[in-house]
């Protein structure tokens, strides 16, 4: 585990299950859409998030072995445009260099620069295609399980910590989607709250087979919108005691700020 604890995230642009329900490229079972629809009546759903047109936050991305990248994020929803900026670089974003690091996503298309002059090299330009979507895909995930490619499959109960949860995994098809070896989740949903608080997931990339990294997340009210504020990120060891890899936190949190797309370029 002496990754880089974001190529853990990467996993989230894949999401697990099987069954019937079909619509706009997905399945489900009838339990779990009966699960996703509860989420939506609390979050609104993905038109909720994107009437907000755009966002501003602090990111802090702590990995408790190395330390910290401190980001201002900026994202437009229509187009998922991803901009950020790093005067705290110590982990992934070129923590080699001094100075100021901007990274802008647009298009499809992604940018980096270094103390304001652009930065041309391959590791860099894909490091910033990596976490600019990364970034982007954690602020806004709760808001996307009902993406094309996504299926579903109810897996039952379970109560961890005193707390009763409906367990569903998740994947995306990978004919929709296009990515040969898609990773297993398992998202539960409180029943009290009908939020998801801790999934489950695997990585294969790294022979991970089974689900069994841990992610916990605490949500915040925001301007009428629900986020998931404060994330930790625990593995097992090789006796299957789990450890925390790092913290998330999103904090100053704007929507709403009039950004264009050519406000976010480099």
């Amino acid at each position: 585990m002496n990754k880089s604890i974001l190529y853990l995230l990467f996993s989230f642009f894949t999401l697990s299950g099987l069954f019937a329900f079909i619509a706009i490229g997905q399945e489900t079972d009838h339990k779990s859409k009966q699960l996703i629809n509860a989420l939506k009546d609390i979050n609104g759903g993905w038109q909720k998030l994107s009437s907000k047109k755009d966002v501003q936050f602090t990111y802090i991305y702590h990995d408790l072995a190395k330390g910290k990248d401190i980001s201002t994020e900026r994202y437009i929803f229509n187009g998922e445009i991803s901009w950020g900026e790093y005067k705290r670089h110590e982990v992934n974003i070129l923590p080699d260099s001094k100075g100021l690091v901007k990274q802008s996503k647009r298009n499809g298309k992604s940018t980096v620069s270094l103390n304001e002059e652009i930065v041309y090299s391959s590791e860099a330009i894909n490091s910033a295609d990596f976490f600019r979507s990364v970034n982007y895909f954690w602020f806004t995930m709760m808001y996307k399980l009902e993406d094309p490619g996504t299926i579903y499959k109810y897996l039952g109960q379970e109560i961890v910590n005193g707390v009763n949860y409906d367990k569903v995994s998740l994947t995306y098809d990978a004919k929709v989607i296009g990515k040969k070896v898609n990773d297993e989740f398992i998202l539960f949903f409180n029943t009290e709250t009908h939020l998801i608080d801790r999934f489950l997931f695997s990585l294969p990339a790294w022979g991970i087979e089974e689900p069994v990294l841990i992610m916990e997340l605490n949500y915040e009210k925001i301007e009428d919108i629900l986020i998931a504020t404060n994330r930790k990120v625990y593995a097992p060891n090789k006796n299957g005691e789990y450890f925390t890899l790092g913290e998330f936190i999103s904090k100053d949190i704007k929507f709403n700020n009039g950004y264009t797309i050519e406000d976010l370029k480099l």
